[in-house]
């Protein structure tokens, strides 16, 4: 081998230590991003635990506070409580007539009961600013007597189903009891009409139409946001 030919060898050497050189370096540093970002994860992970956590304590706990005050009255309203907040009425016989919108007088003096309480205790300091909506939901049943179709059928109950609601609504929110609350109920209090959306079936699978009729109040926490966030900063 001649000079040259050392000289070339001698150049490639170095240019494959200089190129083995870069590439551990980009490695090491690839390892450190990759170090951190399991330590953000595993802490952002950590937050979405302890806000479960927070949130699963406190819909236990209010869930307690809204049984104790209405056990003795569901029974005779025909309610139930369910443990994710759900407060449903389902008596249909107290509720509206058959394809009307405008509540009975029974179940005008069961809201003017329930509302105020109800809000008394889920606007507590315990539970307002984690309260991100509460909904008052209409559901009806599949059926709608002359309907051309099971389309037209659910875009009538729709349509009653939203009427129903927004009655519920407009009567509560004139409920003098509730007048010291009615700035914090504009912005968390909706009326949503669901239709035939979720009615209640037997272990069968077979519908019941009475029990699909319902008026149900529902409480969001905002659990749901507060991961997304953290979430958004973890996943950009």
């Amino acid at each position: 081998m001649n000079e040259n030919e050392l000289e070339q060898l001698k150049e490639q050497e170095g240019h494959w230590v200089a190129v083995s050189d870069l590439m551990a370096g980009l490695m090491m540093v690839f390892m450190l991003i990759s170090i951190v970002f399991m330590i953000n994860v595993e802490q952002e992970r950590d937050k979405i635990r302890d806000v479960a956590i927070l949130y699963d304590h406190l819909r236990v706990q209010l869930y307690e506070d809204l049984k104790s005050e209405f056990a003795d009255d569901m029974q005779r309203w025909g309610a139930e409580l369910d443990k994710d907040l759900t407060f449903r009425f389902n008596n249909t016989e107290v509720l509206f007539d058959k394809g009307a919108a405008d509540l009975k007088p029974e179940f005008q003096s069961i809201l003017a009961d329930f509302f105020p309480r109800y809000i008394g205790i889920i606007t507590r300091e315990t539970y307002r600013d984690d309260i991100l909506e509460v909904r008052i939901e209409g559901h009806t049943s599949s059926a709608w007597y002359g309907a051309l179709s099971e389309d037209d059928a659910y875009i009538r109950n729709m349509d009653l189903s939203q009427k129903r609601t927004r009655s519920a609504l407009g009567f509560v929110l004139e409920l003098a009891d509730v007048s010291t609350n009615k700035d914090w109920l504009k912005s968390h209090l909706t009326a949503n009409g669901l239709s035939s959306a979720k009615v209640v079936r037997d272990d069968n699978g077979v519908e019941n139409d009475e029990r699909s009729r319902r008026v149900e109040f529902r409480v969001r926490t905002d659990a749901e946001g507060r991961i997304a966030t953290i979430l958004d900063r973890v996943l950009p």
